[in-house]
């Protein structure tokens, strides 16, 4: 294994980890991956991810086919190679379960542009995928469809995926989810109406953020 890829395993390990102690990965959910060569490394299947090494981590080619690894590539493998071959800007992909983004889409509800932070995902809010069964091909493709000029997405009674140029970008763009279903939830149950901000506004939000070099 050459440095380059020993450098990516770890840091894949390292988000996980990471997400897993954010309390975004409950029983072993969510899955994290990366581009690699001409296919990918990801999180193996039902391993818990304090004690997830780097060598843990599975290689698959683009089509799902193991390559190498110590166990199987996580079940939502499928939408993390259809994701790849749909979107070049994809370096990275991570996937929670994190608590209040998963409440909103188990209500089917995306988020809107109550705050511009939105614009971190991509666009002027961020939209609930249809409902699909974990694991299979019409998730991935139920993914790709909300995620249409898009960095994020809520998938219906399941969880989020976040994309990102780099893992660092895509473990923000998770993050910044989470932070924004958190806002919005507190804002519905506390029998608020959000303000929300529109398009226009939204467009000179992400001309301001690419201008400050932001990680995703």
């Amino acid at each position: 294994m050459g440095k380059e890829e020993a450098e990516l395993r770890a840091k894949i390990v390292r988000v996980a980890q990471a997400l897993d102690e954010a309390g975004f990965c409950p029983s072993k959910s969510g899955n994290v991956s990366a581009r690699w060569r001409d296919g990918l490394l990801i999180t193996p299947s039902g391993l818990p991810y304090a004690g997830m090494q780097p060598a843990d981590i599975v290689e698959i080619d683009i089509s799902g086919r193991l390559r190498a690894g110590a166990g199987k590539a996580s079940s939502e493998w499928p939408f993390h190679t259809t994701i790849y071959r749909a979107r070049p800007d994809a370096q990275a992909i991570v996937h929670t379960h994190s608590p209040m983004a998963t409440a909103l889409s188990c209500a089917r509800k995306g988020i809107p542009a109550f705050h511009y932070m939105i614009a971190l995902c991509g666009g002027s809010d961020v939209r609930c995928a249809e409902y699909a069964t974990f694991g299979t091909q019409e998730l991935a493709d139920n993914a790709v469809t909300a995620l249409a000029d898009r960095k994020a997405v809520l998938l219906a009674n399941h969880g989020v995926i976040a994309l990102g140029g780099t893992l660092e970008g895509a473990h923000t763009i998770a993050a910044e989810v989470e932070n924004l279903a958190t806002q919005y939830l507190a804002l519905l149950s506390a029998g608020l109406k959000p303000a929300v901000l529109g398009k226009p506004e939204m467009r000179r939000v992400a001309d301001k953020f690419a201008g400050y070099g932001k990680v995703g």
